[in-house]
């Protein structure tokens, strides 16, 4: 089968197409056509050599599909030939078949196409556990979302929209995405880089803080998130692009009463991950199969144009997801 091949670990020139062998399901897998996928910043930082996909898993790039099954492993039952899926995968997904547990997928509904499809699984279920499943966000909290216009900011934009009506929700956003963020429903958004985001939310809730901060930067906010933060407040961090150690005020975090929240995805069990995928598929789902929540699509490539897809995210000029088209 064709896929996106690193000729080592560096620069985009690494990506290259290839041949490899295709797959065969193992117990409670099944083969999928990938008919689209999808660039997320994971996959940057595993072409930079940063992070290992999990053991036994494939090494070639790409966290989601979409598109058929082609072939039922062992174990599994409810899935048929022919039917049309989207779901995680641990790696992969940038190549014409891969491998996914069944419990790691769902059907697509009708009304969405394939290339919205694999925008879904990785942002909408790392927003959707991060957000509401491990912070425990409420309608009428208050939320502070860092990641501007990227697939899981955006994602989280909407489901808190659509899941927590009466919620307030506060965006850090580069000065180009600003105007963009607001029309997708931030009541609040803050340019990150001439904006003291901690002044400006004691500001705008009044001196409180907020209820919940979701945040993939890591060490470089840690001391102004907490700042952000409200009396019992959570926060929810994700990522870690600016920096893996900081300081922090125990006594005061003590005092507040509030919570600091280490969580990622990909490497969770594969059971665990079934039931948050289970549990998105019953919550969202039907939200995205009647339009409630309608994934952005900032731009589509083709599979052999993977390199030009990477230097959109990297130059952060994408607003929602960057699609691959794999099959036709």
């Amino acid at each position: 089968m064709k896929a996106v091949l690193l000729n080592g670990f560096g620069g985009r020139e690494m990506l290259a197409i290839g041949e490899v062998p295709r797959p065969s399901p193992g117990e409670n897998q099944l083969l999928v056509k990938v008919m689209a996928t999808s660039v997320n910043r994971p996959d940057i930082i595993q072409r930079q050599g940063h992070y290992p996909p999990p053991k036994g898993e494939s090494d070639i790039l790409g966290l989601e599909v979409a598109g058929t099954i082609e072939q039922i492993g062992p174990g599994v039952s409810g899935w048929k030939v022919g039917d049309r899926i989207m779901g995680l995968v641990a790696g992969g997904g940038y190549a014409e078949y891969a491998l996914a547990y069944a419990a790691h997928l769902i059907p697509i509904p009708d009304s969405m196409s394939f290339e919205q499809a694999a925008c879904i699984c990785e942002t909408y279920i790392t927003a959707f556990l991060n957000i509401f499943m491990i912070g425990g966000f409420q309608d009428g909290e208050s939320a502070l979302l860092h990641g501007g216009g990227g697939g899981v900011n955006t994602a989280a934009i909407q489901l808190c929209q659509t899941l927590t009506p009466n919620a307030k929700i506060v965006v850090t956003a580069s000065a180009q995405k600003i105007e963009r963020v607001k029309e997708l429903g931030a009541h609040l958004v803050i340019n990150y880089q001439e904006q003291d985001f901690a002044e400006e939310i004691k500001g705008y809730t009044a001196g409180q803080g907020v209820n919940l901060i979701l945040d993939h930067v890591g060490a470089k906010y840690l001391a102004p998130n907490m700042a952000a933060l409200a009396v019992e407040g959570r926060l929810v961090v994700i990522g870690v692009i600016g920096g893996a150690k900081a300081e922090l005020n125990l006594a005061l975090m003590m005092v507040k009463r509030q919570r600091i929240i280490g969580s990622v995805l990909r490497s969770r069990p594969v059971a665990q991950k079934g039931k948050i995928t289970a549990e998105f598929a019953n919550t969202v789902v039907p939200k995205l199969a009647d339009g409630t929540i309608a994934p952005l699509i900032s731009a589509t490539f083709a599979l052999d144009e993977v390199a030009e897809a990477h230097e959109m995210m990297e130059a952060s000029k994408h607003f929602g997801k960057i699609v691959l088209r794999v099959g036709s």
